[in-house]
């Protein structure tokens, strides 16, 4: 007996690995998905620019940096006594305008890097609705909170949103030509804007999908939306604001996601990393006891021995946190 309505997903390629070099941008389930990767030590710059929600904001601020734009100040904001940026989520704060300013312009260069040599892009679209913002109608990433009179509030059309990747593309590809596009559409609602609004507004950014996989070769779509009210079709798999996948569909979905997109030749490293993420979430009930004295020793000697290759630094400083807890 079937309790859930599995289907196939095409096979991705060229698949990645260790040797990859990625860059996930988008709603927050780019950041779920990037962290994934990251926590098994694939090399990822994981929404450098915060969340970013509709795919306008997505594909401005990757031209921006890749032509090294000037910062549009005409977007800079003060809320609270902290300075920030319409173009960009509230994570790119600071206290001063010339501190923001550099802030920007460093996560600028370094998302330019990435791009100038990434093997795989991953963007994961979360609304076509939009807010633009002052005499132009400058589509803003995040409104910050500021009074709604500000803005005026409008639905993209696939022909918009395919017509702005398609600059974007024209740029990249000059810079780098081999770079491969996995789109996906988010699976957590933005029910902000209303249950009907965000079905409209999850359409709108399904077809624009498939319009830039239908005319480019290197650009691919993963459906992650399609898995999570699909196959997991059920409340259970959300979290208690019946908004966000729980942790349990997103590791469904990663899964899915690794078993599409992943060299199997790194299930291995995979799994080792997964275990020792495992162990440095262990409790022991009597942190002096030899056996545990032992399990971490253990687990030194495989942080070490796995250091040589990955960047193991955070991992190391929780181990030694709890190496110092012992004896308290």
């Amino acid at each position: 007996m079937h309790w859930t309505l599995a289907f196939d997903i095409p096979e991705g390629k060229p698949k990645i690995n260790h040797r990859s070099s990625l860059l996930s941008i988008g709603s927050c389930f780019s950041t779920i998905i990037g962290d994934k990767l990251m926590d098994r030590k694939f090399p990822v710059l994981n929404n450098p620019f915060g969340t970013l929600f509709n795919p306008i904001s997505m594909a401005q601020v990757m031209e921006d940096a890749l032509l090294e734009m000037p910062i549009n100040s005409d977007m800079v904001l003060v809320r609270d006594g902290l300075y920030l940026h319409f173009g960009m989520h509230s994570d790119v704060v600071a206290y001063s305008a010339e501190s923001l300013m550099r802030l920007i312009k460093k996560k600028q260069q370094l998302t330019k890097s990435v791009l100038e040599s990434a093997s795989h892009l991953l963007i994961t679209f979360g609304t076509a609705w939009v807010y633009e913002y002052g005499n132009h109608g400058q589509v803003v990433a995040n409104c910050h909170k500021q009074p709604s009179g500000l803005f005026e509030k409008r639905l993209l059309s696939p022909e918009e949103i395919f017509k702005n990747f398609n600059a974007f593309f024209n740029v990249l590809r000059q810079i780098n030509p081999s770079f491969q596009l996995l789109f996906t559409v988010s699976p957590v609602r933005h029910t902000k804007e209303g249950i009907p609004e965000n079905q409209l507004s999850k359409s709108v950014l399904r077809i624009a999908a498939q319009m830039i996989v239908d005319q480019f070769e290197f650009a691919h779509y993963f459906p992650s939306y399609e898995i999570m009210i699909d196959e997991l079709r059920d409340y259970r798999f959300y979290k208690q604001d019946r908004v966000h996948p729980s942790e349990e569909a997103e590791d469904y979905i990663w899964e899915r996601f690794k078993n599409t997109w992943i060299d199997p030749k790194t299930y291995p490293l995979i799994q080792e990393f997964e275990g020792i993420k495992r162990d440095l979430s262990h409790k022991a009930f009597n942190p002096d006891s030899p056996a545990h004295i032992k399990f971490l020793d253990n687990l030194q000697r495989k942080i070490e021995r796995y250091s040589k290759d990955f960047d193991f630094s955070k991992e190391m400083d929780q181990l030694r946190k709890k190496q110092q807890y012992r004896g308290r």
